[in-house]
């Protein structure tokens, strides 16, 4: 199962970028109990949940700092999940991580069962 992300880049405090979470054909149908998720990770901090979305789509979870700005989707016909990011802030930088699990969704990221190698944000002020 491989997933991996693209979108990251350098961006001035306010602006948008979108990230996007690619998974293997057969890895995105067999997730339909479960969970897709962004993490970031800031330079000399843990790993922190950012948003996650079930398959279907219908339930959503988002961190109380991202939330009015970013947005998770999932589009399953490409097997992609998205995050749309507005209103980028400077601590918003960081290394962000797709990740997802069968089942229920875990609090901490080494309780994913795939996770991908990450893609860069950097905003500057």
């Amino acid at each position: 199962v491989h997933l991996v992300e693209s979108g990251g880049g350098l961006v001035q405090a306010g602006g948008s970028l979108r990230l996007s979470c690619a998974a293997s054909t057969r890895a995105f149908s067999s997730f339909v109990q479960g969970w897709f998720a962004w993490f970031r990770q800031a330079p000399g901090k843990d790993h922190e949940i950012v948003a996650a979305i079930t398959w279907s789509g219908t339930d959503f979870f988002y961190s109380d700092f991202v939330k009015g700005r970013f947005t998770i989707s999932r589009d399953n016909d490409k097997n992609t999940v998205f995050l749309q990011m507005n209103n980028l802030k400077p601590e918003d930088t960081g290394v962000y991580y797709c990740a997802a699990v069968r089942g229920s969704r875990p609090y901490f990221y080494a309780q994913y069962d795939y996770r991908g190698q990450g893609t860069q944000v950097a905003v500057s002020s």
